[in-house]
């Protein structure tokens, strides 16, 4: 047994002897009982009283001071209020830190009460959804989230699959809505910005449909040739050199587009490389304007060189290459015959430049920000006249960006265009 137990048991053996003695020599053992016992039951009712009063209120003073088993109780009942404090503080710091933290999530979170009105949000759900905290705390979510099918989602109960709305204040913006129940029929709602997931699905659908389209036509050439030959008993060698001279180069524009979404798939996913060298950019520009030549042909267009043969470029020869190509036969291929076709090589005072520039038919402002996309063309027709995949200046721009370089277009209908290819100086090497 508690040793202030059995004080308190002594103290209530100690009265009643007491009270014995005193009775049996005044003659009134009852009263003197009675008195003695009264004492006690007083004292214990001060100690319950001061106990209670100071539960009521623990910030009118400490706790009272009192001896024997009440003492003892009184410090045991202060040692839990002490560890509930801490406790408390532990959990508010805990909360403080999951509010710092939820607040600072790029995504939405929201937590709604059993009767689904809005208890707290973070900084990230008044961009997303439009609700704000503190100003809608209280206020039912369906009221301020108004977007079709969101209401269903939210009173239906099943959240295993996250429900996809758009923002109210942004109709450009796509929100994955997730719903997690915790605690006491209480929610959790997290909506993540999913529109750049949406643009490249939609760009993937995009890049699906335009390769079919591409490759469409030059099958269905090859098919119909295959099939009138199949279908002719006699034929003259001028006509079969024609068909096969059509059929040959219909395979090559179907090469030229294989081999140039293998190239972009190629530096799409593959990392930079760690090892770069330093690459002749003189030599390999003479390399191309012979190239160029070739494919201008019968349309003799004056190409020029002006490359400084010290300066060198640390990089991929053969991704830098693919860049310069493209560049130089875009000219070529669009540059009326006759037209002048400028390629330069120089240093700038914050690294090194390779420009292109023609006399063709410019390209309007419109369509300046759009030419690095994927099958993007400023005339459908005459781009694939002259052979060209759409995928020319995507390359270019991936091999400028492993290359810390950006492309610079001007351009003015009826004037020409230049391309510009800006390397920085940390790239450009004097040999």
């Amino acid at each position: 047994m508690h040793p202030g137990l059995w004080r308190e048991i002594w103290i209530l053996v100690t009265i009643a002897v007491l009270s014995l003695f005193f009775g049996v020599l005044t003659g009134r053992p009852f009263l003197i009982a009675a008195c003695g016992f009264g004492f006690y039951i007083a004292w214990t009712l001060r100690h319950l009283r001061n106990l209670h009063r100071w539960l009521l209120d623990r910030r009118a003073g400490d706790m009272p001071e009192a001896g024997g088993l009440w003492g003892e109780v009184f410090d045991e009942i202060h040692k839990l209020v002490k560890q509930a404090s801490r406790r408390q503080d532990q959990l508010s710091g805990m909360l403080a830190r999951f509010q710092n933290a939820a607040s600072a999530m790029p995504d939405a979170v929201v937590v709604l009460s059993q009767a689904g009105d809005i208890e707290w949000a973070n900084r990230s759900a008044a961009t997303l959804l439009g609700i704000h905290y503190p100003h809608d705390v209280g206020v039912r979510l369906l009221n301020l989230l108004r977007v079709p099918g969101f209401a269903q989602y939210l009173e239906r109960g099943e959240y295993a699959e996250p429900l996809e709305i758009t923002s109210p204040d942004n109709r450009e913006v796509h929100v994955s809505i997730q719903i997690t129940p915790f605690g006491s029929s209480q929610k959790l709602v997290m909506g993540r910005d999913v529109t750049r997931l949406m643009r490249l699905e939609q760009m993937r659908r995009h890049f699906v449909a335009n390769v079919s389209h591409e490759l469409r036509t030059p099958l269905t050439v090859l098919g119909g040739y295959v099939e009138t030959l199949q279908q002719m008993d006699q034929i003259r060698m001028e006509d079969l050199k024609k068909h096969l001279s059509i059929m040959h180069e219909q395979s090559q524009r179907m090469q030229r587009l294989v081999d140039d979404l293998l190239m972009l798939s190629k530096l799409e996913t593959a990392p930079p490389r760690t090892q770069v060298e330093p690459v002749d950019i003189a030599a390999l520009l003479k390399s191309l304007v012979e190239q160029a030549t070739l494919l201008s042909g019968e349309n003799r267009h004056d190409i020029t060189l002006e490359a400084d043969p010290s300066l060198k470029l640390l990089g991929s020869r053969e991704e830098l290459h693919s860049a310069f190509s493209n560049l130089i036969n875009n000219a070529v291929r669009y540059t009326p015959a006759g037209g002048k076709i400028r390629l330069s090589w120089r240093p700038t005072d914050d690294g090194a430049e390779f420009a292109v520039t023609d006399t063709g038919e410019g390209i309007a402002p419109e369509h300046i920000p759009h030419l690095t996309e994927r099958f993007y063309r400023v005339d459908t027709a005459r781009s694939r006249a002259s052979g060209g995949t759409g995928l020319g200046l995507s390359i270019v721009k991936h091999v400028l960006l492993r290359h810390e370089a950006k492309l610079e277009i001007e351009s003015e209908v009826g004037q020409g265009s230049t391309f510009s290819c800006v390397f920085p100086a940390q790239r450009v090497e004097r040999g």
